[in-house]
């Protein structure tokens, strides 16, 4: 390879970087002089509303996923319906489902007390995110930061872009594939179901249609709250673990090998698949799934991000200024 000149080499970064292919500088430390009270700011209001929901918890760090899975992490789940567009609250995975907004809005009220104007609203559902597994008995992580908000949002890239609860393992790749995860990040992320609960609309097919990959008691158990009938106790709820639902570790894993995965999608990570190897490796290493989770964590918040003069820094999380 021969040499380029340095002129030749910073078009080509430039290039990179609107492509998109040079991840955009987000930093750990973005705030640290402009908000130096935001992380205990967030995290306090985090712990708060837990202590008085815990599965206020998984709500949170579900917001920050279908955030970060609908044209990269930019706070546009956040949004209501405007004249000009149909946002992504009313989206089929989110609708009667997402929940947690009015907590953000608490946490964006505190924030904006001690810094006004200054922290985004992408980057405060970021870091009450990681807040949110790590109370719950979870892993830490530096929280990359940086991001501005979107100044729009996209139903329509809701529906295409979130796996629904009825994904094989390949439709699981592809969907994380294309927020720039791996298949070993699927299996690691997916992980967070070992908190939170699932609508009875949503398993309903599994534990009345499956029998091959489904412990035949647990089903029994799921049924007895979950009627086959469609429209009837579609919103009942079960927990996504079913052996610690509050508590952030790698039971959901135990549960996958046992043949107790909630979810069609979940069961499908241990099915005679490409990803057995993993989930078995996850059930027996708690701290291998814990640092590849976070890591995991991490990268999925690179997805996209708008950093710079693109986007704004809301006032208000829920509309555009």
């Amino acid at each position: 390879m021969g040499f380029y000149s340095s002129s030749f080499l910073l078009k080509y970064a430039l290039v990179l970087f609107f492509m998109g292919v040079v991840s955009a500088q987000l930093s750990t430390n973005f705030y640290s002089s402009s908000c130096p009270k935001l992380l205990p700011t967030v995290r306090s209001a985090v712990q708060s509303a837990i202590s008085k929901e815990t599965r206020m918890g998984a709500s949170i760090l579900r917001l920050h996923f279908h955030d970060c899975f609908v044209n990269g992490c930019d706070g546009s789940i956040l949004l209501d319906d405007t004249s000009s567009f149909t946002g992504e609250k009313r989206a089929a995975p989110n609708f009667r489902s997402a929940r947690g907004y009015e907590v953000v809005d608490n946490i964006k009220s505190a924030v904006e007390k001690v810094c006004p104007g200054v922290v985004s609203c992408a980057d405060i559902l970021a870091i009450s995110a990681r807040d949110s597994v790590n109370i719950l008995g979870g892993p830490a992580w530096g929280v990359k930061l940086g991001r501005r908000d979107s100044r729009t949002a996209s139903q329509a890239a809701a529906n295409s872009s979130i796996p629904p609860p009825t994904s094989s393992l390949s439709a699981l790749i592809s969907s994380f594939s294309a927020a720039g995860l791996s298949a070993k990040d699927m299996v690691a992320l997916s992980g967070s179901h070992t908190i939170g609960q699932a609508r009875c609309t949503n398993f309903r097919a599994r534990i009345y249609n499956e029998t091959n990959n489904l412990d035949a008691s647990f089903a029994t158990q799921r049924r007895s709250n979950c009627p086959r009938a469609t429209g009837s106790g579609d919103d009942n709820l079960a927990p996504l673990d079913v052996q610690s639902p509050t508590t952030f570790n790698n039971d959901y894993y135990k549960n996958l090998i046992n043949r107790k995965g909630l979810l069609h999608s979940d069961q499908q990570l241990f099915n005679g698949g490409s990803a057995d190897s993993t989930v078995r490796q996850y059930s027996s290493n708690p701290r291998q799934f814990s640092a590849d989770f976070a890591a995991a964590m991490i990268k999925m918040g690179d997805n996209k991000p708008l950093t710079g003069s693109s986007g704004e820094i809301r006032k208000n999380c829920r509309k555009p200024n």
